[in-house]
């Protein structure tokens, strides 16, 4: 059985990841401050390490504890609009907090690594969909830190042999199937949950823009199962020593916030209110991803494809919610 550390492991992916680790025979060790994640999300009887990466002598103490064999590493601040306002918080927690995991990785032998990494290290798409030779210019600081986070592992492959898969998401959805665990973010900024509590509550929903150069004039994004997330990272673990690099996850398709809107209603049964706001600065019209490398690479076969099997999922968490 292989002993995982699993850092932010109490958030929305991370959670969903320990779960699936759990069924597949795997034995996860959750370090999480609980700033954002929550404990109740954890299967039963996982080991929960309150750990802050900041703290260099508790990292130090946790791989003391335990010995692991890899790491998969989620823990960060990901609120894109929050790193433009205050980039520095961005800046130390995800890529100062990364470097103190890794010193602490490299000081007790454990040298494989899974990270968490984001689309928004390409920044305005040049074409899509997006491959993983497009051009990376973040432009804001939550991408900037995983482009820098990404870049570091480069070189601690070339100077300490680490081994890493660094995947980069699109937008991540959905809920588990049993709906025991989902999305629960505070403030909530992702669209599908906001479209379904619009659904609950019969208020409006903002959509930031209709001027767009897409088909129906609001942004298209690629959307992809948590739980499809959850099983690359696993996928990732078994082939970290024969590939390393970056890998996109994302579905391949484009869903534009309007069409968000129709298939929650269909999910739903009832109409859903939105009202037209201004744009969001920094808002590309089109998000999607070449997904081609993942599926050859990490043997990669995403279970939940249609975007009203995901929504449906998040509306039987969102019914059902416990945190």
């Amino acid at each position: 059985m292989k002993t995982i550390l699993v850092t932010g492991g109490a958030g929305y992916i991370g959670s969903h990841t320990v779960k699936r680790l759990s069924a597949l025979g795997y034995a996860p060790v959750v370090a999480d401050n609980l700033v954002y994640g929550h404990k109740e999300a954890l299967p039963q009887n996982t080991p929960l390490e309150i750990v802050d990466l900041a703290d260099r002598g508790g990292l130090k103490a946790l791989f003391a504890k335990y010995k692991f064999d890899a790491v998969i590493h989620f823990a960060a601040y990901a609120y894109v609009g929050e790193s433009v306002a205050n980039p520095a918080k961005y800046y130390r927690n995800n890529v100062i907090g990364t470097l103190n995991l890794l010193d602490a990785m490299l000081e007790a032998g454990v040298k494989k690594i899974v990270f968490s990494s984001t689309c928004a290290t390409y920044g305005e798409p040049q074409y899509t969909p997006i491959d993983e030779a497009h051009p990376q210019n973040p432009i804001n600081a939550y991408g900037a830190g995983k482009l820098m986070i990404e870049r570091v592992f480069a070189d601690y492959k070339r100077a300490y042999d680490l081994r890493y898969i660094a995947l980069r998401y699109f937008n991540a959805a959905g809920a588990t199937a049993d709906a025991t665990i989902g999305e629960s973010h505070n403030p909530e900024t992702h669209l599908i949950p906001l479209v379904l509590r619009a659904a609950q509550s019969d208020k409006p929903v903002q959509i930031f823009g209709d001027d767009y150069d897409t088909a129906d004039g609001t942004c298209v994004r690629d959307y992809i199962h948590v739980d499809d997330l959850a099983d690359a990272h696993i996928l990732a673990l078994k082939v970290i020593d024969r590939y390393n690099g970056a890998l996109n996850l994302g579905m391949g398709v484009g869903v534009s916030v309007r069409e968000i809107i129709n298939a929650a209603q269909a999910v739903v049964g009832k109409k859903v209110l939105f009202e037209i706001a201004k744009r969001r600065a920094g808002d590309p019209a089109k998000l999607v991803a070449a997904n081609a490398k993942a599926i050859d690479i990490l043997g990669w076969n995403p279970r939940y494809s249609d975007i009203e099997t995901i929504i449906a999922s998040a509306w039987n968490w969102e019914k059902s919610r416990r945190f």
